[in-house]
């Protein structure tokens, strides 16, 4: 198995030219993602059109991010049932999920499949969209958004450069494999952050347990515990935080409810209301994955759904008081401790 930091390090260093505000970014158009895209590819095929909604399957929470907190902070009367974002993807990530959407030759730096760029360049490409068909939300994805944790502070430096920073709501992804967002940006970097309103962050737990995880991940099983130890981090900066759980795993605990319990004791752990602020998150099966897919994986399909049960019976075991009428009320954490 390789070593998720070792591989970052290298990864890092093909996928950030920090003297120049440079990183790569991938190139959709003629990927093998693209069939995948309900609409053609935009922003010289290095953007795409998402439309994130909140309805799900029978059985799931609804998913309200990132369109809740985008309303809010866009000042929309309530948050509708869908709203469309811009989505860039870096091109590398340190780790392999066997459902991730994106082929994986678009996660390795490859130079012929991604571009250098500026976050001045990106921001000119989304006002270069139509108004009637220019989201309102910029999705910065991946890959692994936090192997060059400096695009976000980038981005928000463009935008506000542009008298776009309160029109345009800015949402990143962070799968909880590093610690380079504390690691390469300053104090006063990630203050701004945690205190910019029209930015909000998603994590993404890839999985319940050490075995769920290191089945989704394809990292070791410690990395597992790392999650929360860097969750914990990112919740005293004061960040507007949410988070994804994804419940795939081949074989279903013995025990599913005490299992689910102790992954919900460990998120309260954190924070008592941290659960609130978590989604968990359906597979289901893009282009790219059906190459990967073996009897494990097609099992993994069918336990999500009895994993989501447990989900939902642990949370109403635990509720508490009057309840949140938006994820964007949820209380999450005190003022910021530090890093």
């Amino acid at each position: 198995m390789r070593d998720p930091d070792t591989f970052a390090e290298r990864l890092r260093e093909a996928a950030i030219d920090p003297s120049r505000r440079r990183l790569l970014v991938s190139v959709l158009a003629n990927s093998d993602q693209e069939p995948d895209l309900s609409e053609a590819v935009v922003c010289e095929g290095l953007g795409r059109i998402r439309h994130f909604r909140q309805a799900t399957s029978t059985g799931w929470p609804n998913n309200p991010l990132p369109i809740a907190p985008a309303a809010q902070k866009l000042g929309l009367p309530r948050p509708p049932q869908m709203m469309p974002a811009l989505v860039y993807q870096n091109a590398v990530c340190n780790w392999r999920c066997w459902y991730c959407f994106v082929p994986f030759n678009l996660l390795a730096g490859h130079r012929d499949h991604s571009r250098w760029v500026t976050a001045e360049h990106l921001v000119a490409l989304f006002q270069q969209l139509p108004a009637n068909h220019r989201p309102a939300i910029i999705d910065l994805s991946g890959g692994q958004p936090d192997l060059v944790p400096e695009w976000t502070v980038w981005m928000l430096d463009a935008l506000n450069d542009a008298g776009l920073a309160t029109q345009v709501y800015l949402w990143s992804d962070d799968n909880l494999s590093n610690d380079y967002l504390f690691r390469y940006l300053r104090d006063e970097e990630i203050s701004r952050l945690s205190n910019t309103a029209n930015y909000g962050r998603v994590c993404c737990l890839k999985g319940f347990d050490h075995d769920s995880f290191a089945f989704n991940s394809g990292a070791p099983t410690k990395h597992f515990d790392r999650q929360f130890g860097l969750l914990r981090r990112l919740v005293r900066t004061g960040m507007d935080l949410y988070c994804y759980v994804t419940l795939t795993t081949p074989t279903p605990p013995v025990a599913p409810l005490d299992v689910m319990r102790r992954f919900v004791d460990r998120l309260q752990d954190i924070d008592e209301y941290l659960p609130w602020r978590v989604v968990p998150l359906q597979i289901t099966v893009f282009g790219p994955v059906g190459p990967r897919m073996r009897a494990p994986h097609e099992e993994a399909l069918g336990v999500q759904d009895q994993m989501v049960d447990a989900w939902n019976t642990v949370l109403a075991e635990r509720s508490h008081g009057p309840a949140y009428t938006s994820i964007v009320n949820v209380p999450l954490g005190d003022k910021p401790q530090g890093r």
